[in-house]
């Protein structure tokens, strides 16, 4: 079962069930999830509990414009994404232009056509994952970026047990400041030049050991 959550949330504006339902009816079929807001003191109250991955906003509202509306929504920083898609009835080119002035990305005119809907829902709704992807890839890339920054940076190492000091001030083994910060995992060895330092050499050869015995 698909997780709510994780689906595309549609939040359908429209004071007019009739078109709320031919609208859902035109969608049900998507993986969506859907909210309905009959006014724009409605459509607010939502944004501010759950921001929509796209809004079908009416152009005329109860308590206000769809048009000023979406002015309102835009003008917040983490809003700006959201597309807007204007339903009405009216296909002049001057609404429409006011539409698109406003910050809408698109219109649905009325009547529905179910294919035009799920159409234009469909197209916004990738276009908008497309980008919330390539920022991602972006924000995880800036970060490799930064880490490899900082290990190209001088990093103060103590010279006689070789810790690091972090930025926080903590000093700390090497092995453990680099995975922290690259991901990178160690095994431990020994050189040939520790080995024959730290060890007698008859522990590390195959060799019989010879043994003084009596009588």
């Amino acid at each position: 079962m698909v997780d709510e959550s994780k689906r595309p949330h549609v939040l359908i504006v429209d004071d007019v069930v009739d078109n709320v339902r031919l609208i859902h009816h035109a969608l049900k079929e998507e993986p969506y999830s859907f909210g309905i807001a009959a006014s724009v003191e409605e459509l607010f109250m939502h944004l501010e509990k759950r921001i929509p991955t796209l809004i079908l906003l009416d152009v005329m509202l109860p308590d206000g414009d769809g048009f000023e509306a979406a002015r309102r929504i835009l003008e917040r920083e983490e809003w700006q994404d959201i597309p807007i898609l204007f339903i009405t009835a009216r296909s002049e080119q001057e609404d429409i232009l006011r539409g698109f002035q406003s910050g809408g990305v698109d219109y649905i005119t009325k009547p529905f056509d179910n294919n035009e809907v799920r159409a234009r829902v469909r197209t916004h709704i990738r276009l908008r994952q497309a980008i919330e992807k390539e920022r991602l890839l972006n924000r995880e890339l800036q970060a490799a970026i930064a880490r490899i920054r900082k290990l190209e940076g001088i990093i103060p190492i103590c010279s006689h047990c070789k810790k690091i000091r972090d930025d926080a001030g903590y000093w700390t083994q090497v092995e453990k400041y680099i995975s922290e910060h690259t991901g990178v995992m160690f095994s431990h060895s020994l050189c040939p030049e520790c080995a024959a330092k730290f060890f007698p050499q008859d522990v590390l050869t195959d060799e019989p050991v010879a043994t003084n015995t009596k009588g």
